[in-house]
């Protein structure tokens, strides 16, 4: 069953200005909507490595949900647990700068306890087969204890994806579950309750190192944009990992797809480090797009010693 991906389905709506953004005033541009959301990036990432992912998930009960389903379909995402629901997706407002940087953004999040009920019922039939589970850390926190509870039963590792920091840290007990945590800089400064947007790679590669070991986390990877990213895990190994020079167009969806790289690295017999360059690899071929998902690869071409499945 390859990875199992659960968490949320959003629909983003993204508006690019044509020339310089003027944060108050009128910007001429143009919209796109564009299947979103962590977790449906994250799993459409993975199928886009040609590995075969599951999506434990939920969509609307109407075409934009079929057509969701539908993509992920072609991409060979095993959707076989995915539910329809009324307002089963989320919705995700942002608008660009010339960067390319989110000059602001709303969320809607939909309600993902209809999970809970799939997990119930076919929870040990998805769980026994996987071969990892990759998880938003920050959905209903009854639905979260249940993925925990069949990830011990069966010996699975979980790696926490993040899109709402401040849930998270209301559950920082179950930071020391997750195989690996990762999470941008920003968010790293919310979960410790410090400014680290002045820090060198260098500089907050130590710091995490001493995070990690204090609270027993097994690791941890933080991105820094275009800094790169540092990781650390609990026996003291650690290191910097540089971002690729790339032009940049636009950065939804980058953090997403370097989640979906290091959860597949660590899953297939990679090292942390090993893990993050795949990470940064993704993150990079994302940015130089207005996609929210990495392009086709195949998995030895990003070092995986996996063949195809058909």
């Amino acid at each position: 069953m390859g990875i199992v991906v659960i968490g949320a389905t959003f629909v983003d709506i993204k508006g690019f200005p044509n020339d310089n953004y003027t944060p108050n005033g009128r910007n001429a541009g143009y919209v796109k909507y564009i299947h979103g959301g962590v977790s449906r990036n994250v799993v459409e990432d993975i199928a886009n490595m040609e590995l075969r992912p599951t999506f434990v998930g939920i969509v609307d009960d109407t075409p934009l949900g079929e057509a969701v389903l539908q993509k992920l379909a072609n991409h060979k995402v095993n959707i076989k647990y995915m539910q329809k629901k009324p307002q089963g997706m989320g919705t995700w407002l942002a608008v660009f700068d010339s960067n390319g940087d989110v000059a602001g953004s709303i969320s809607q999040r939909p309600i993902l306890l209809p999970i809970l009920e799939m997990l119930e019922e076919k929870g040990d039939e998805i769980i026994s087969q996987c071969d990892s589970i990759v998880l938003e850390a920050d959905i209903e926190k009854n639905l979260m204890k249940k993925v925990f509870q069949l990830a011990e039963k069966y010996n699975k590792k979980i790696f926490a994806i993040v899109s709402n920091m401040p849930l998270v840290t209301e559950r920082r007990d179950f930071l020391q579950k997750y195989e690996c945590f990762i999470c941008n800089l920003q968010e790293a400064g919310v979960l410790f309750a410090d400014d680290y947007s002045d820090y060198s790679a260098e500089a907050l590669c130590d710091v995490l190192s001493k995070k990690v070991i204090a609270g027993n986390l097994k690791s941890m990877v933080v991105t820094m944009g275009d800094k790169g990213s540092v990781y650390a895990d609990c026996k003291g190994n650690k290191g910097v990992c540089p971002a690729r020079k790339v032009h940049v167009i636009d950065t939804t969806g980058a953090g997403d797809s370097f989640c979906a790289g290091v959860a597949v690295g660590l899953t297939y017999g990679k090292t942390l480090a090993e893990a993050v360059e795949i990470g940064t690899h993704l993150a990079a071929t994302v940015i130089t797009s207005k996609e929210n998902v990495c392009p086709r690869f195949l998995p030895r071409e990003l070092g995986l010693d996996i063949d195809v499945e058909e």
